[in-house]
């Protein structure tokens, strides 16, 4: 064992000093950031402001439109000014925040809460919410800048934070006088947008400047008078962005209903109070304690998170089993197995490139979990609820503990195998061709991951569970059910034991022949040989 350890010691060394081992190590905790900053970065600063057209041959449906965009970017600036508020909070709302965390864990949070300023908690509250009436009460104390006067009198904001930026306006409407006829006949103006919109120096003006036009809208003039189903033109060329066409479909769809109902003699506003008549539907969890049955967001994250484990699994089992072929393979192509065999056995130099690369995977996989736990540490936060839901998941679930040891498990059972396939080729590219029937095996995980979690006692997660090279990772997927039977935990855990022992037990007689072979590879029938073979 004292030259199988000197050889672990070495294939850690020179895998450790090695860049991809450093890039892979350092690429996950920006991915991370990536994945957590990018869509709201995209979303304030890269999303272009879209240039659209109404030619409204009914008068009284261009308004209508602008009204739904006003509303639109109003809702926009509110977004702002809760994420403003929040990232920017005065030490006051930091100690009531600590305060609050340690009163929810004492059960008196709705005492705290009774005891913040009546009406600026009241409205911070409903617009954390999100809702409708949130934003109205937004609109109804005087938009952003009375919002944040009375959030600066209250001393909720910090006194060195920088100015409030108002968000980008992400639609604007051009106005159609003077470029299109809007009282000529609908096929011909049809044929005009067309004509315009495909052309680079027809185009369009805004502000006396050409502008291209993402969007026209042609509203008939009995787009109001008539039955409901009007046809309504939206010409545009990027069909991928829908979020105008949503919007002006929703504007116009609500104007036409409330006509209609007032042409039918109802009331819209008890129309309205009907529609917002819901029943109360709440998850209760069974396997939860009396008087805490009911179901929250964290135990939804916490039901999928594995599925989240399985990827990150699957990820790092592909890097140091890659890594373990590829080295193996070098090393024989070089002819530098022949001078360690020569101080060392084949079976210590075998368990030593086992240990060695599990000791690699081992370092990437905690240093990710700790990267992990300490980006949504530092992120969590009022305006960050997933990262806080995601910490507390990985805190409280019990998932990394399982996780490891299914890395282990999973490592040595497609390590055997991989390893075989090194020793047997003299080249990485004699090996990928042993590589895509097991590659193909390996994809099976990633094809159910998502399915797994929605019915994790059915059939298809309980076959796989008990299938060695998928049970690392179903039984990972699985482990966020409450009523995992015990049966298959323990059982699927003995059978994936002795799996790995045949597998290394298999590989070593592979090793032990092949790895100083030459020439073409073996034919299966000639391994199978080797693997009967007593010595």
């Amino acid at each position: 064992m004292k030259y199988a350890f000197l050889i672990a010691l070495r294939e850690y060394a020179e895998n450790a000093k090695t860049k991809g081992f450093w890039i892979g190590i350092l690429l996950f905790p920006v991915l991370i950031m990536i994945g957590i900053s990018l869509p709201r970065f995209l979303e304030e600063h890269a999303t272009p402001t879209r240039f659209f057209m109404v030619v409204d041959q009914s008068g009284e449906a261009s308004e209508i439109i602008r009204e739904a965009t006003d509303r639109h970017q109003e809702r926009r600036i509110y977004d702002a000014c809760i994420a403003y508020s929040a990232k920017h909070p005065s030490q006051k709302v930091k100690d009531l925040a600590k305060a609050a965390s340690e009163a929810a864990k004492e059960g008196a949070a709705d005492d705290l809460v009774g005891k913040l300023p009546g009406d600026m908690a009241e409205l911070q509250d409903r617009m954390e919410a999100w809702k409708e009436e949130g934003f109205q009460a937004f609109r109804q104390v005087g938009g952003h800048e009375a919002f944040l006067a009375i959030a600066e009198g209250q001393g909720f904001l910090a006194e060195d934070r920088p100015p409030f930026e108002l968000p980008n306006r992400k639609f604007v409407q051009l106005d159609p006088a003077g470029q299109l006829d809007v009282g000529a006949p609908g096929e011909e103006l049809s044929a005009e947008i067309k004509r315009r919109m495909l052309v680079d120096d027809g185009g369009f003006e805004f502000e006396g400047k050409p502008q291209e036009l993402f969007a026209a809208v042609l509203i008939p003039a009995d787009i109001f008078a008539g039955p409901s189903g009007q046809k309504v033109e939206f010409w545009t060329k990027n069909l991928a962005d829908d979020d105008l066409r949503s919007l002006v479909g929703r504007a116009l769809n609500s104007e036409l209903r409330e006509r209609g109902f007032a042409a039918a003699g109802v009331d819209p506003a008890e129309i309205l109070r009907i529609q917002s008549l819901e029943v109360d539907l709440k998850a209760k969890d069974p396997n939860k304690k009396a008087g805490e049955e009911e179901a929250d967001t964290g135990d939804f994250v916490r039901q999928w998170a594995p599925a989240g484990f399985v990827y990150l699994l699957w990820i790092a089992l592909m890097s140091v089993v890659t890594m373990l072929l590829n080295n193996t393979v070098e090393e024989k192509s070089n002819r530098i197995v022949e001078v360690l065999l020569s101080s060392v056995t084949p079976g210590e130099l075998m368990t030593g490139k086992l240990f060695g690369i599990a000791a690699v995977g081992l370092t990437m996989l905690l240093a990710w979990l700790v990267a992990l736990v300490g980006i949504l540490t530092w992120r969590a936060g009022p305006e960050a609820e997933v990262a806080n839901l995601l910490l507390e998941v990985i805190k409280d679930s019990g998932l990394i503990v399982p996780f490891l040891g299914y890395f282990v498990a999973a490592y040595l059972l497609y390590a055997g195998i991989f390893l075989a396939i090194g020793s047997v080729c003299n080249t990485v590219k004699e090996a990928q061709n042993f590589m895509s029937p097991v590659m193909i095996v390996m994809i099976v995980p990633l094809l159910t991951m998502m399915f797994i979690p929605k019915d994790p006692n059915g059939t298809l997660a309980t076959v796989l569970s008990w299938v060695p090279l998928y049970t690392p990772f179903i039984m990972m997927n699985r482990w966020g059910s409450a009523d995992l039977p015990m049966f298959d935990l323990i059982g699927t855990s003995i059978v994936l034991a002795v799996s790995v022992v045949i597998m290394i037990w298999l590989t070593g007689k592979i090793f032990r022949t092949a790895i100083l072979r030459t020439g073409q590879p073996p034919k299966l029938l000639e391994m199978l040989r080797w693997v009967k073979s007593k010595d």
